[in-house]
């Protein structure tokens, strides 16, 4: 599977900060000491309604985790799943009349366009669960001759118990992981299995589903927490530097991934941090596909919407804030886009050397956007003010948002 189009990023005099962000495992801002070559897997989409709000602004963390590792002079091995076959998907090709293949394919490749318009830049490896299914049967295999798996009615479970680090990722307690467990894809209260909590690797088939050569484990598809883990190991290996997603994937997705990697490897940890961004809400209530609020990019620029201005939306907001789209942001947005390209147009200005280095520490600073969007607010109000004698500024500028902010001026 392809992702999409890299746009050109800057290169910045200097070099950038080292990166302290928030660890979900520890509740703590760690500082990220990559290699020469920073390692991430963000967790896809399931690709139906998309690309909502939501799925925008945790692309847009992630991609500034990237742009502050560029700066830094590292290369970033990014990677990316699609989950192109599960339940959810399903459902919604049999409510909508259509065929599954078909609308994962046309809502992966608007999410593409979609991403391409955001100026994301795209993942090294992007790839489907479906084109995962020849490494994620051995990996269940495996599991299963560890003692780690067992079969229940022909379905393959993961026994949560056979990682001494479970539960470290989010923290929960038993209580609180058996009710997120059932509203986000687990089935708790099915007779026979050894935890509740545990999740399924491998489902057998079921009559008028798509199903896959299991070898050993039957005909079937691959539970959710499996693909991502094998696409994981298959391409960054153990211990990679960031686990990134939405925080409604700390539990029980990136949790039970967690698990299963360790098991498998005998290593710990799976990833060196955990890393989640907020949820977007719409009038007063999260956007949820099960729910229909959501505010699409693709509807916005059908609108004429510059696609700079919808980042500058999502920046202007923490990335680990849960935060409501109204009319007031998107509004905002355009008008600061309208100064910044305002500002930067002139000849010349004032220095802007100082104000690079204020957008690189607010971002490494736990991608601290809404105080580096205020550092460029400050440089364009003094340029319509008093202009400046710089006739390099407007340049710099130009290209130092771009480059760690990804909007193009």
């Amino acid at each position: 599977m392809h992702a999409w189009p890299a746009s050109e990023v800057p290169a910045l005099p200097g070099k950038g900060r080292d990166l302290r962000i928030h660890d979900t495992a520890t509740g703590e801002l760690v500082t990220l000491d990559p290699g020469p070559v920073a390692r991430i897997y963000v967790c896809g989409i399931t690709p139906y309604d998309a690309t909502h709000m939501g799925h925008a602004a945790t692309y847009n963390a992630f991609d500034l985790v990237q742009r502050v590792w560029l700066d830094t002079k590292r290369q970033v091995h990014y990677v990316q799943n699609v989950t192109d076959v599960d339940d959810p998907l399903l459902e919604r090709a049999t409510r909508d009349g259509k065929d599954w293949v078909a609308l994962a394919e046309s809502e992966t490749a608007l999410f593409r366009e979609d991403m391409t318009a955001l100026r994301l830049l795209p993942p090294r490896h992007y790839i489907g669960a479906v084109e995962a299914i020849p490494g994620i049967v051995p990996l269940v295999e495996r599991l299963r001759d560890l003692g780690a798996a067992y079969e229940l009615e022909g379905d393959t479970y993961f026994s949560v118990e056979s990682d001494a680090h479970f539960g470290e990722v989010s923290g929960l307690d038993a209580a609180a992981m058996k009710l997120l467990s059932a509203e986000r894809g687990g089935d708790p209260e099915r007779p026979g299995k050894k935890n509740p909590l545990d999740p399924m690797l491998w489902m057998a088939a079921r009559e008028g589903e798509p199903s896959w050569d299991g070898g050993s484990l039957g005909r079937g598809r691959p539970g959710w927490h499996i693909e991502c883990v094998a696409i994981a190991l298959d391409h960054l290996g153990m211990g990679f530097d960031v686990q990134g997603g939405g925080s409604d994937l700390a539990f029980p997705h990136h949790e039970m991934g967690a698990s299963h990697a360790q098991a498998l490897t005998g290593e710990y940890p799976f990833a060196k941090a955990y890393v989640h961004a907020g949820m977007v809400a719409l009038n007063g209530a999260k956007m949820s596909k099960s729910k229909g609020n959501l505010v699409f990019v693709s509807k916005l620029r059908r609108d004429g919407v510059d696609a700079a201005a919808i980042r500058l939306a999502l920046l202007a907001h923490h990335y680990r804030a849960d935060w409501e789209w109204t009319d007031s942001v998107l509004t905002e947005a355009v008008e600061r886009l309208g100064r910044w390209r305002a500002a930067v147009s002139r000849p010349d200005g004032p220095p802007a050397e100082a104000l690079v280095e204020e957008l690189r520490e607010a971002l490494a600073n736990d991608l601290d956007a809404p105080s580096a969007l205020a550092a460029v607010d400050r440089w364009a109000a003094r340029q319509a003010a008093e202009g400046g004698t710089d006739e390099g500024a407007p340049g710099v500028v130009s290209r130092a948002v771009d480059a760690l902010l990804g909007v193009a001026l």
